[in-house]
């Protein structure tokens, strides 16, 4: 992950799980593995992170549908 401050521990661990499963959707895991996410492609991992925002959005907005628009 990157080397800015984190607000929020737990988000840490959350979020890279979040790539270990986008990445397995996209059937780039065994990529991973193999080269690692530094000898990645940028197209590859743009992929992962676009997926990864994606989901993160289907998530808040569901969030926000289930308490009538509000957000915490």
């Amino acid at each position: 992950m990157s080397k800015r401050k984190k607000l929020y521990r737990k988000a840490e661990d959350e979020l890279e799980s979040l790539k270990e499963e986008v990445s397995r959707e996209l059937h780039l895991d065994d990529d991973i593995e193999r080269r690692g996410y530094e000898n990645m492609t940028t197209r590859e991992v743009g992929k992962i992170g676009g997926n990864m925002v994606k989901k993160m959005i289907r998530y808040a907005e569901k969030q926000m549908d289930e308490k009538d628009g509000k957000i915490d």
